[in-house]
């Protein structure tokens, strides 16, 4: 397995606890969390079942989405060798039934019990959560040889229901676990394993449209370079990844179309919208709706929220960071008909080379602990953020691509430039360089002071005026 290190401890110590214990797992869709699980239990588990998605209910037309729910529960339960007797009526009695399966399977060793995509099973009107409370506060919590695991993609169903429940399952779970996506480091790890032939500066072009979603690199095939890939994969007849998008958020929101107009909305725009700006663009309420629909996607790693510096709580902003949401949105959506061979053929077009800027600052919005380890900050306490100025009548409108302010008074303003080769410092950047940090120590109190800090592909060329930046972060320190 890649990575996952400090999960995989975490799973085992629980493993070998002598409590009964209640693990929930949870993170965007597509992060690897079921396959966690697979690989740290393999043959340990006493009884495993998946839950139907939304989608597949959709075509199943035969009953309601609570009786194939409860068909597949029992399902599952025959192939782990219970007995034949009738498919449960409801919940309460599914969950009896699974205690009754339990106590017969019991040879006071360690039992495994695996609930993968939980909130999938919580139908409308199905009475799940009632019957599962039931099942681990009457049953389960009392079993001190039982390992209870749940999964789920419905990162805001896991939060709500069961990490910050008030009611029956508060303060029930004995340990949580958000699977986040791979960092630069990991994607090279699977690629290598994979026996795939990738320098570290297409791993970097990769993450830009895969991010670190194990799924999608599992794409990849051997013996094709990158562009290759991404022209069989998003642009080819019947590519397989281009219809993800629709089905990510169809099986992971209950209001899919609200949540996407919500995303489609934020990735018109590189520095994000505030609340009210967002509420106004797309036509809705700033309050309750937008406010759980916001949570949703920052609680899956989709956005990220930011306040700019300077600014006040106010002018908060909700940036989306996914890459392959952006990648989506700017190359595959509303595009009819593409050329299978698109990406190889526009490779060095201005529209590909100036996205590719872009997707370079999300990299390192993404692996700001990288950043740290590499300035020598990794313990001082900070917060990231982005800053603009709008132009004025006298005056030109600037923009950080990142700002990191530190408690121990250094501000450390970075520019962010995704090259071919070494960048190179001209004498009229130089001047706008200069222009911009007059600008920002505006900001700043007398104690702070400002470092200015390039983060590039392959490092600075040393000329006149390669001397303004104090700090150089190159894509092999992000790999860190």
């Amino acid at each position: 397995m890649i990575g996952r290190t400090d999960e995989i401890k975490r799973l085992k110590t629980l493993y070998e606890s002598n409590k009964a214990e209640f693990v929930a797992v949870y993170g965007r869709r597509r992060v690897g969390k079921t396959f966690l699980v697979d690989e740290t239990f393999k043959d340990k588990f006493t009884f495993r079942h998946a839950g139907l998605s939304p989608l597949e209910l959709e075509e199943k037309d035969s009953a309601t989405p609570l009786r194939n729910q409860l068909r597949h529960f029992y399902d599952s339960m025959l192939l782990h060798g219970m007995k034949k007797s009738r498919c449960p009526d409801n919940w309460l009695d599914a969950f009896l039934m699974l205690e009754m399966f339990l106590q017969q399977q019991d040879q006071n060793v360690r039992q495994v019990v695996f609930f993968d995509e939980l909130p999938w099973m919580d139908t409308q009107k199905s009475g799940f959560l009632t019957a599962f409370e039931g099942f681990w506060n009457n049953w389960g919590c009392h079993r001190s040889n039982l390992l209870l695991i749940v999964c789920g993609s419905a990162t805001t169903w896991i939060k709500n229901r069961l990490i910050e429940n008030h009611g029956g399952l508060y303060g029930r779970l004995t340990c949580e676990i958000k699977l986040a996506p791979f960092s630069l480091r990991e994607c090279a790890s699977f690629v290598q394993t994979a026996d795939i032939k990738m320098s570290d500066y297409d791993i970097a072009q990769g993450y830009m449209i895969f991010g670190g979603i194990p799924f999608y690199w599992n794409y990849l095939q051997r013996g094709l370079s990158l562009a290759q890939n991404v022209d069989r994969l998003f642009f080819s007849p019947n590519a397989p990844l281009r219809i993800e998008y629709d089905r990510l958020f169809a099986s992971v929101f209950k209001n899919s179309v609200r949540i996407k107009k919500i995303v489609e909305c934020l990735g018109t725009k590189n520095i994000g919208y505030t609340r009210q700006q967002l509420s106004e663009l797309i036509e809705t309420s700033s309050g309750g709706t937008l406010s759980d629909d916001l949570e949703a996607l920052l609680a899956s790693d989709f956005i990220v929220k930011y306040c700019p510096f300077g600014r006040g709580k106010r002018e908060e902003r909700y940036k989306l960071t996914d890459p392959f949401c952006l990648f989506y949105l700017k190359f595959i959506q509303d595009k009819t008909a593409p050329d299978p061979h698109f990406w190889q053929l526009s490779l060095a077009t201005p529209s590909i080379v100036a996205w590719r800027g872009f997707a370079f600052e999300n990299i390192c919005f993404n692996h700001v602990e990288q950043i740290k380890k590499a300035l020598g900050i990794s313990g001082v306490i900070t917060v990231w953020s982005m800053w603009y100025k709008k132009a004025e009548e006298n005056e030109r409108g600037a923009q950080l691509d990142l700002i990191i302010v530190r408690k121990d008074n250094v501000v450390n303003v970075c520019e962010i430039k995704f090259c071919g080769g070494e960048f190179t410092v001209s004498k009229d950047y130089h001047g706008r360089l200069l222009e911009r940090q007059e600008i920002v120590a505006q900001e700043l109190t007398r104690r702070q002071v400002i470092q200015n800090t390039l983060i590039t592909t392959s490092g600075l060329t040393y000329n006149e005026h390669s001397g303004f930046f104090d700090n150089v972060i190159t894509l092999e320190q992000l790999f860190a």
